[in-house]
């Protein structure tokens, strides 16, 4: 009789078992028909569809794994497609800012070379040409250096060096253009040594696309450029008169290709102020800015202390 009530329950629990097993089976089996499912449907394009799951499902991890593989995907892919619009952008923007002045170049030299210009209107066609070369370099050096810190292949060579020094030695060759520009300068740079580790020409790059950016939008009778060291920092600050930036432009400019002012869209590449932040970052420092419209705009970069 023992033996007969004991089988019984062996092939009870048996029998449960393998109604277990089977219903495990089952939810596996329909786990793997929606993880192919939403595989399917990611491969059609639906980048947002996960798989679903419970935490106590047998693949439940491997879910979780995939929707994360998933999640990274589509930022790359995200991220691609914001690249494709920049150089999309920027493509726009070559051909119509180097166009542009080369178009005017050939114009004013035509003139002058068929005799249509002379005397002191020759002069002053001469005068416009020097000027539209020059603005012509200092875009094609901005593209050259935004495709640099942009590829792979960038690198800066930091070293310990005394800043104050150098930026002197880079804001004495600004003067003479201050001046021809009428601006009113202020320079305060302490006597005393100041270092930091900084790549010698990406430092120079920062200040004199600063400098450069006063004198080409600002619209500024003065410039104060200051320099001071607090217990952790060294600081640049670059200080103009000028129109300023409204606070809604204020989070975006050292955004690649964001300008500004709209209406002056043949002014400025959108370049420069992203390329400052670009190299402040690169070499360990930071950059913000502040500004009130009508009023005043600084610029403060900040390169931590070497002692």
């Amino acid at each position: 009789m023992i033996f007969n009530v004991t089988l019984g329950i062996f092939f009870f629990l048996s029998l449960l078992f393998d109604m277990i097993c089977m219903g495990k089976l089952l939810g596996v089996k329909r786990q793997l028909q929606n993880m192919t499912d939403a595989l399917n449907d990611m491969e059609a394009g639906n980048g947002n569809r996960r798989i679903l799951a419970v935490d106590n499902e047998l693949t439940a991890d491997f879910s979780y794994k995939i929707n994360e593989i998933v999640t990274r995907y589509e930022e790359r892919i995200s991220e691609l497609r914001a690249a494709d619009e920049t150089n999309r952008q920027l493509m726009t923007s070559l051909s119509h800012d180097v166009r542009t002045p080369l178009t005017t170049l050939i114009g004013y030299l035509e003139a002058v070379h068929r005799g249509v210009a002379t005397g002191k209107e020759r002069e002053d066609y001469l005068k416009i040409v020097r000027r539209k070369a020059h603005d012509l370099k200092d875009y094609i050096d901005l593209l050259f250096d935004w495709f640099k810190l942009n590829s792979g292949e960038f690198s800066l060579s930091i070293e310990r060096v005394e800043l104050a020094e150098l930026t002197r030695n880079i804001l004495k060759d600004w003067i003479p253009i201050f001046e021809e520009n009428h601006l009113n300068y202020e320079i305060e740079i302490p006597e005393r040594a100041l270092l930091a580790k900084v790549d010698l020409d990406g430092y120079a790059r920062i200040l004199n696309n600063l400098v450069q950016n006063v004198i080409a939008h600002s619209r500024a009778t003065q410039i104060k450029i200051e320099m001071v060291q607090n217990e952790k920092e060294i600081e640049i600050h670059i200080a103009d008169n000028g129109i300023g930036i409204e606070k809604a432009d204020l989070p975006h400019i050292f955004k690649r290709l964001y300008k500004c002012d709209k209406g002056r869209s043949d002014k400025g590449s959108g370049l420069g102020l992203s390329i400052v932040g670009q190299m402040a970052e690169k070499m360990e420092g930071r950059i913000n800015v502040r500004s009130e419209p009508n009023q005043y705009t600084v610029f403060t970069v900040c390169f931590p202390v070497k002692k």
